[in-house]
């Protein structure tokens, strides 16, 4: 497990995103999704704190397991991916244009999140041991 600092932050926020394309269209096959995985490896790059540590595909969804800062909102950090990947599978596969004719974007308009946190044992251990901790006295072991 991976904790990261921020300012006065320490923190460990995982997140499942799922993104649907729009009309459920069946777009994704293993080129496609080798692209995908490219083009979210730049999102990084141009995002430093916003990490894809996981990607994967079925015809007509994407999952990513993904890590974004407090300071960021899950929503933004939704709309950068989907704009960033949107306009660059369009751009590299013209077909789309054909699939969504009269349309921007290939993304729904929602999506499903939810987060991937550490387990509640350890945070009850946590809290119980915490003034311990604090005075040297005991060591957490996550």
């Amino acid at each position: 497990m991976e904790f990261r600092k921020q300012g006065h932050c320490l923190y460990h926020t995982q997140y499942h995103l799922v993104l649907t394309t729009k009309y459920r269209r069946k777009i994704f096959n293993e080129g496609i999704m080798e692209y995908l995985r490219d083009i979210l490896k730049r999102v990084s790059e141009h995002y430093p704190e916003v990490t894809i540590e996981k990607a994967n595909a079925d015809q007509d969804h994407v999952h990513l397991l993904m890590t974004i800062p407090p300071k960021i909102a899950v929503s933004q950090a939704v709309r950068i991916i989907k704009s960033n990947t949107a306009k660059a599978l369009r751009d590299k596969f013209p077909h789309l244009a054909t699939v969504y004719w009269g349309v921007a974007g290939i993304w729904s308009e929602g999506y499903f999140v939810s987060t991937v946190g550490i387990n509640e044992d350890i945070i009850r251990k946590y809290i119980e041991h915490q003034g311990k901790e604090d005075s040297g006295q005991a060591k957490l072991v996550i």
